[in-house]
């Protein structure tokens, strides 16, 4: 995939197969440290340890569509490429929590990409809240859709608020320093 943006979407999408209810992506880039990390983490279903053994095959899949899964494995090349590695943690009824830990100045790395299109357009899911933490190197932007939620109420799904959601998350992290495509 072109932009990280596109994994974590990827990603996510298994969260909302795995019925969770909230899902929390975390960011982390800190330059003096040389570290990019994601950090994907839902309280759905979660995986049987045998499952969880094979999930970064491309192999296995949960879909009856096709025999092929290819977001897990794809991440973990792109991690892999960059000098760093994919942890998968996961237990049935607690939830999968997947840590992508990348050199944040390797050629390799895809850029981060719109993550403010890819948070706002997860609002789109009905019954899902997200928590979307960004920290670059000092700086933190926090946004949770349970928040947006107490204001707009049903109208959280609207393309007006979903508008001003996308512009609210790229004001905010431009301003702690963060480069998004645009």
């Amino acid at each position: 995939m072109r932009e990280l943006s596109l994994h974590i979407l990827d990603l996510v999408q298994n969260s909302i197969t795995a019925e969770s209810n909230l899902i929390k992506v975390h960011i982390e880039e800190n330059s003096s440290e040389n570290l990019f990390k994601i950090i994907i983490e839902d309280d759905g279903k979660g995986m049987e340890k045998e499952f969880l053994q094979k999930v970064k095959s491309p192999f296995t899949t949960t879909r009856d569509t096709r025999d092929v899964g290819l977001g897990i494995p794809l991440f973990e090349s792109a991690c892999d490429r960059c000098g760093g590695e994919l942890e998968i943690w996961s237990e049935v009824g607690s939830g999968t929590k997947l840590t992508g830990i990348m050199e944040r100045n390797n050629i390799d790395r895809p850029p981060l990409g719109r993550i403010n299109e890819t948070i706002s357009s997860l609002l789109l899911f009905d019954n899902v809240d997200i928590e979307y933490i960004h920290k670059f190197n000092e700086n933190e932007f926090v946004f949770r859709s349970t928040e947006i939620k107490e204001i707009v109420g049903e109208d959280i799904n609207s393309p007006k608020v979903i508008n001003w959601i996308n512009e609210y998350i790229l004001e905010n992290l431009q301003g702690i320093g963060v480069e998004i495509w645009n």
